[in-house]
């Protein structure tokens, strides 16, 4: 699934020159870019959209041509694998490990902030921690069953039993901190 990062209006002029564009969320600072290719952003699919709009009035016709950029781009991060309420006997309760769950929602913006952390941790715990997600809308017995009210909520399991929970999208150290007592 590709997700659309910005849309680039980049003015089209009778001069082969490049162009300057301020691209505020990819680019800190205001970059020179050919229409033809955009460098700065290698791993990203781009496709050009030309556009020619004409206006009639009484007393004039404008034209106006212009184009635009469209940047999209994968899911980079890491996939932290998912669980369910079939499956969470098994890989939670049962784990020989530590387990780490991520109570989400794919609508709720804070959840999409921590995965990429959770991720990180998965890759970082390796071998000493299972990290997971569960959706609560696909999910909920699960989730009523461990009285999820907010989320992100997350739990960190041992031996099959809850040992911590953290609420919100807390930082990075946070989430070691609550990992280092149980690892």
């Amino acid at each position: 699934m590709a997700t659309v990062l910005e849309s680039v209006i980049i003015p089209r002029h009778s001069s082969s020159k490049p162009t300057p564009v301020m691209v505020s969320s990819l680019a800190p600072l205001a970059q020179t870019v050919k229409i033809q290719s955009l460098p700065q952003f290698n791993g990203l699919r781009t496709h050009f959209q030309y556009s020619k709009c004409t206006f009639v009035s009484k007393n004039a016709r404008i034209v106006r041509r212009g184009g635009r950029v469209v940047c999209e781009a994968q899911d980079t991060a890491l996939d932290v694998p998912s669980v369910t309420d079939k499956t969470w006997e098994s890989l939670v309760l049962k784990a020989d490990v530590p387990v780490l769950v991520e109570f989400w929602a794919p609508w709720c913006g804070p959840c999409r902030m921590i995965l990429p952390v959770i991720a990180e941790l998965s890759k970082q715990y390796a071998g000493k921690l299972n990290c997971y997600k569960l959706n609560t809308d696909e999910s909920p017995l699960t989730a009523t069953q461990y009285g999820i009210r907010s989320i992100p909520t997350v739990m960190i399991f041992k031996d099959g039993v809850k040992k911590d929970a953290v609420i919100g999208a807390v930082p990075r150290a946070t989430l070691v901190s609550s990992i280092d007592k149980f690892v």
